[in-house]
């Protein structure tokens, strides 16, 4: 029997979890990655070191590939649409996934299907999104003289996000700013820049939905995300205390992002919830996410199983959750780079604790791994979850 080959652009941590969850069905894995030390480099039997933005490369590596899909965005989409024109299933296609490279694009399509998010527009210079920070804050655009305007100090506006609206990720690409001064720095890229409202949310959620190429989707509980310094740190499982008709909601507008964009894979949408009850849709993001890493031992199937399947067309496994809890941390690389030492402190203290290591080498800030813990008890399950994150960093020595 020929099992198919899975074409996986990028060699990072989402890639070598990939691999991971086609080894037990006997999927073979190809990799297209930038060296030969990346995360999944390690670990994947055939690799491919080139640059995914030269399309002679992509479509050299696309031969003797099933299905081609990514650990992250940023391939060019008119190259997408080439390997496609020559015969090859790109999955998500780039149809779907420029609305997760594009974030100008993304706004506008979700606008036209009635998908609710924060005010935006894109902006060309720091006086128009100075003008669209005085529109947001109701105080209309009435110039103040001598380059400023509402919101410099003077009545209302600022802040507000801006972002690049291509190669963005992990607060990078993203300013909020507070006054036309500092709205500069966002347009010295030389790329458009969407302005949005900074929004008065009272916490951040996820909705992650996997769906297939002839329409089967599965949907995810909807978990809490915790963020730090534009990092995502903590994720909670389900989300606490989120209303059950709020949630369905979430999963519903997940999976109807899903249908309308033609995604294929996993889907990870992530949500505003405002503090008057209602959610906005902030970001979308078309592979496996960090928001579900804590499928991979708190779900009956993982966020990497499905979406294997997903690209292969095979039918969806269950996404219900094992426990009633499930905390993930991200370990986060800081001064101390022997993180192996730690394994004996943490493994004695909670012999339950699952860690994930990426095979990175530690550098201040960086996400090297992370760890799951589940149970009943959501107190005790985040305490183990923080403490053994803490632990590996070297934060915690006790």
């Amino acid at each position: 029997m020929t099992f198919p080959v899975v074409g996986m652009v990028g060699g990072g941590q989402l890639a070598r979890m990939t691999h991971e969850a086609g080894i037990p069905l006997g999927i073979k894995f190809k990799l297209l990655s930038d060296t030969p030390q990346d995360s999944a480099a390690q670990v994947v039997s055939e690799v491919v070191v080139g640059d995914y933005r030269d399309l002679d490369t992509l479509r050299a590596f696309a031969r003797g590939c099933d299905v081609i899909t990514f650990d992250h965005e940023h391939v060019p989409t008119a190259h997408l649409r080439a390997l496609e024109a020559d015969g090859v299933p790109v999955r998500p296609g780039p149809d779907a996934l420029v609305h997760a490279q594009d974030k100008g694009v993304m706004r506008a399509k979700l606008d036209a299907i009635g998908v609710p998010c924060p005010r935006h527009r894109i902006v060309s210079d720091p006086e128009e999104a100075a003008r669209f920070a005085a529109e947001v804050a109701g105080g209309g655009a009435q110039h103040l003289g001598e380059g400023r305007w509402p919101g410099d100090g003077s009545g209302g506006g600022f802040p507000v996000v801006l972002k690049t609206v291509r190669g963005g990720y992990d607060g990078k690409g993203v300013w909020v700013v507070r006054s036309s001064k500092e709205a500069e720095e966002p347009f010295r890229a030389g790329v458009p820049v969407l302005a949005e409202e900074k929004v008065d949310f009272a916490r951040e959620l996820a909705a992650n939905i996997v769906r297939s190429p002839h329409g089967q989707a599965v949907a995810y509980p909807v978990v809490e995300s915790i963020q730090v310094d534009g990092v995502c740190d903590t994720v909670i499982a389900p989300a606490p205390g989120l209303d059950p008709e709020l949630a369905g909601h979430a999963q519903e507008l997940a999976l109807r992002i899903g249908q309308e964009l033609g995604v294929v894979g996993h889907l990870a949408v992530e949500l505003f919830e405002t503090a008057d009850g209602r959610i906005l849709v902030n970001e979308l993001a078309m592979r496996p996410h960090n928001s579900g890493h804590w499928t991979q031992d708190g779900a009956i199937t993982s966020q990497f199983a499905n979406h294997v399947r997903a690209v292969l067309d095979l039918p969806l496994g269950d996404p219900r959750p094992r426990a009633r809890w499930t905390v993930m941390a991200n370990v986060l690389g800081g001064d101390y780079p022997d993180m192996y030492s730690a394994y004996l402190h943490c493994m004695a203290r909670d012999p339950q604790l699952k860690i994930h290591m990426y095979g990175k080498d530690v550098k201040p800030g960086r996400k090297v791994g992370h760890v799951n813990t589940y149970g009943d008890d959501l107190a005790e399950v985040r305490e183990r979850a923080a403490h053994a994150a803490g632990y590996l960093r070297g934060t915690i020595t006790e």
